[in-house]
């Protein structure tokens, strides 16, 4: 069952599992901490404290909020990790990859390093031949689509794009889940204003970023044309050394739900590295 944490404008849901050093696990924008549930047990097991969040308007946490963008994102993280007796390492898929990044450029004791799973960090512009590519344009379309409209249809087919492949074993349970909670009161419009808000703020808080980050991209992510290229940039952004980049063959834009056996073994990798223990 989840906890939940009063903070400035409603409520946030989290869930805690384990002892050890503190993980946070941040979603993507129309999920909920379920989207970790293949990961969290490993890395429990491994040693640590996991806390899987409910970012504002999702899941269990509560609806209606004035701002959706990742700087209050941000402070919704900090503030659970400080009520967990931080510091910790923040994961964060997509939407949240762009919160995380700023909430360690924000409160760096807080925050000792940082996991990027298929983030949205950086201002995003078309470049020329973009459109050529097919899973791309498909994945643009669909996201469009259902930010414009409102649509759970388009969001449960973009999905579907997001997911490249064969689909992992809990699919339909999946997609079922995800499609009961866009259909809660508040769910679709928490989706549809995080959709509108840009990454520019969390680009320009990538310079004063102190610890370290892994950045793990999807060889198939229709989010990018290239998405090695997204993930390059956001390192190169980043201060000499403290950034890298691991690709995950065959992944889409939820490596860690599709391929958590990949996934899992790259960050414990991480973490155990000197950078990320300094």
């Amino acid at each position: 069952m989840p906890e939940h944490l009063a903070v400035d404008g409603g409520t946030i849901a989290y869930e805690v599992t384990g002892s050890g050093p503190l993980v946070v696990l941040a979603h993507g924008m129309g999920d909920s901490r379920a989207a970790y549930r293949a990961v969290i047990p490993p890395l429990v097991a491994a040693g640590h404290r996991v806390a899987a969040v409910d970012l504002r308007g999702c899941g269990e946490s509560s609806t209606g909020w004035p701002d959706w963008s990742r700087t209050a994102v941000a402070g919704d993280l900090l503030a659970v990790i400080r009520h967990l007796g931080g510091p910790a390492v923040l994961v964060g898929h997509s939407f949240s990859g762009g919160a995380a990044t700023i909430a360690a450029a924000r409160e760096p004791s807080l925050v000792t390093a940082v996991v990027e799973l298929a983030p949205f960090t950086r201002r995003q512009a078309l470049r020329p031949g973009d459109l050529r590519v097919r899973r791309f344009r498909q994945g643009m379309l669909r996201l469009l689509g259902a930010g414009a409209f409102g649509s759970v249809r388009l969001w449960r087919s973009y999905l579907d794009v997001a997911y490249p492949g064969a689909k992992p074993a809990d699919w339909a349970e999946r997609l079922g889940r995800v499609d009961a909670l866009l259909r809660e009161p508040g769910r679709m419009a928490a989706l549809r204003g995080m959709g509108r808000s840009a990454p520019t703020d969390a680009g320009a808080r990538l310079g004063d970023v102190r610890c370290p980050v892994l950045v793990l991209m999807g060889t198939l992510d229709p989010d990018w044309a290239d998405p090695h290229a997204e993930g390059s940039a956001i390192v190169d952004a980043l201060p000499p050394g403290l950034g890298r980049l691991e690709m995950i063959e065959g992944a889409g834009h939820y490596p860690h739900h599709q391929f958590p056996e990949r996934v899992v073994p790259l960050v414990l990798a991480f973490l155990r590295s000197d950078a990320a223990r300094a």
